[in-house]
């Protein structure tokens, strides 16, 4: 039978100091600054902020139809990704998509960011993570949020 002791040494984290860093994590991304993984409080405001920006132009143009609102949310996630690496709420956070194992910032593409779209756009892919942190949509398309 297993003690408390032999769970404690992975149930209470890492061997690392507060403030020391290990170089990269599991994803190659350094572990802080730019180009280090973002966090989900930052990833989440971000949504909130490309939603309420497509719920906006829905109100606008389409006296706030849910169906709109999403297409809206839907297209401005594939246009922007795909041509800058980034939605509104991404760039006013300071965070970017990259393709997970690209050395430079390069653009995502028009099919990465069309399957991360798509999967946003589902919900369930993006609430649900794997043990890097990042959402099902960005693990399917091969990118991930970092911080620019």
């Amino acid at each position: 039978m297993a003690s408390r002791g032999d769970l404690g040494s992975w149930l209470s984290g890492g061997s690392v100091p507060t403030g020391e860093t290990q170089g990269p994590d599991r994803l190659g991304l350094p572990s802080s600054g730019s180009g280090s993984q973002a966090p989900l409080g930052r990833r989440v405001v971000a949504l909130c902020l490309d939603w309420a920006v497509a719920s906006g132009i829905s109100y606008g143009f389409f006296a706030f139809h849910e169906g709109a609102t999403l297409g809206i949310f839907a297209v401005m996630n594939l246009v922007l990704v795909a041509s800058v690496g980034s939605t509104i709420g991404h760039r006013l956070l300071g965070l970017q998509v990259r393709r997970l194992g690209a050395e430079e910032p390069h653009l995502v593409g028009f099919g990465r960011a069309a399957v991360r779209a798509l999967l946003v756009c589902l919900v369930i892919p993006a609430v649900v993570w794997d043990a890097d942190g990042r959402g099902m949509h960005d693990r399917a398309a091969g990118t991930v949020i970092v911080r620019r």
